[in-house]
């Protein structure tokens, strides 16, 4: 075998090992996007809404990220908790307290405070965990 066949060989060879290597492989966004489309469970956190970390949440409308989980204060006053990304692709959602519901900036995609899609693309609801107040501490809980 003289050196020209032999590269062609080699080059091949690996050309064949990437391709098989590469099957099943899924396309990401830069990595914004994540494969979990489920909510995090085993979800149990407090949060203590006198410091200024989580002071977002003493306003109707307030909303932050903890520990993967929205949190949110409706307009009514009420505390709702459901998973950070949206069941579509994964990206992270926003709470739009002026239209109460969770909004993924990526697709469009749209679900009611309760978590249930209301404009695709995404197919799937969110996962919604319990919150409950006790003075200053919001537990997270699911």
């Amino acid at each position: 075998m003289d050196r020209k066949d032999f590269l062609n060989s080699m080059g091949m060879s690996v050309a064949g090992f990437a391709i098989l290597n590469c099957m099943g492989c899924k396309k990401t966004d830069g990595g914004t996007a994540s494969a979990n489309t489920k909510g995090a469970t085993g979800v149990n956190f407090t949060l203590d809404l006198s410091l200024s970390a989580n002071a977002a949440l003493l306003n109707n409308g307030g909303s932050l990220i903890s520990n993967g989980v929205i949190v949110a204060k409706t307009k009514n006053g009420n505390y709702i908790a459901v998973q950070r990304s949206c069941t579509h692709e994964s990206y992270t959602l926003t709470y739009q307290s002026a239209n109460s519901r969770f909004y993924c900036p990526n697709h469009g995609a749209t679900f009611t405070e309760g978590g249930a899609v209301t404009n695709g693309p995404a197919s799937n609801s969110l996962t919604v965990y319990n919150t409950t107040l006790t003075g200053t501490s919001l537990r997270v809980y699911s």
